[in-house]
């Protein structure tokens, strides 16, 4: 019987630097399956002129997007104007979505194509669940203020929140503005898709966890 390099007979090498190989891909395959890339945010694909996946929001050189304080903001803002949500037991005055929350919007409001990136205006607009129209009044309040408690290194406020600007792990941040803390589409979402949950969440919808971060009883 032939023999490999390596003194396994022939066919059992090939067989197992086969597996050692088909292991790695799927290995890499789903360590890539947590990310921005081949996530629903990639749009690499698609034909819509760049195939580099951050270039729809961010870039490195030559912002064209004024207005907005995203690290290297570079996709058309929204000018809309939002019907907001209400109830009766809403203990905040809700607000036109800040900053933080038209970075969102942008492509998820259906009035700015997803492709309108830098210089480029767009023609593909988000569609299906993912267009929320302006019409926000049925959908989860955001740019409420968080005003539970003060944010701050206390390890009763860093157990749920934190403040977005910092590296932390935790699932719920809060956005700054002045010293005041807000929650925005980015307090239940990431993204880039670095959590692997679904609808991009920040934590599991098991037995409602995302939920009871904020509205534990």
């Amino acid at each position: 019987m032939r023999r490999s390099q390596g003194g396994l007979p022939f066919n059992a090498a090939t067989v197992l630097w086969t597996t050692l190989v088909i292991l790695f891909l799927v290995a890499a395959s789903t360590a890539q399956a947590t990310g921005l890339s081949g996530s629903k945010h990639d749009f690499s694909t698609k034909g819509w002129g760049t195939t580099n996946p951050c270039a729809f929001c961010h870039s490195v050189h030559g912002i064209s997007v004024p207005g907005s304080n995203a690290p290297m903001w570079n996709h058309k803002l929204t000018t809309a104007t939002f019907t907001l949500y209400s109830s009766p037991t809403l203990k905040k005055t809700t607000q036109q979505p800040r900053g933080p929350s038209k970075l969102c919007l942008s492509c998820h409001d259906g009035t700015v194509a997803i492709d309108s990136y830098g210089t480029r205006t767009g023609t593909h607009y988000a569609t299906g669940a993912a267009n929320m129209t302006t019409n926000l009044s049925n959908d989860h309040p955001i740019s409420i203020q968080w005003d539970h408690q003060t944010l701050s290194a206390s390890s009763s406020c860093t157990a749920c929140h934190f403040d977005v600007s910092n590296n932390s792990t935790t699932y719920t941040p809060m956005y700054s503005d002045g010293g005041t803390h807000y929650m925005e589409c980015g307090s239940c979402h990431e993204p880039h898709d670095t959590t692997g949950q679904v609808k991009m969440l920040r934590y599991t919808m098991s037995g409602s966890q995302m939920c009871l971060l904020c509205h534990g009883k």
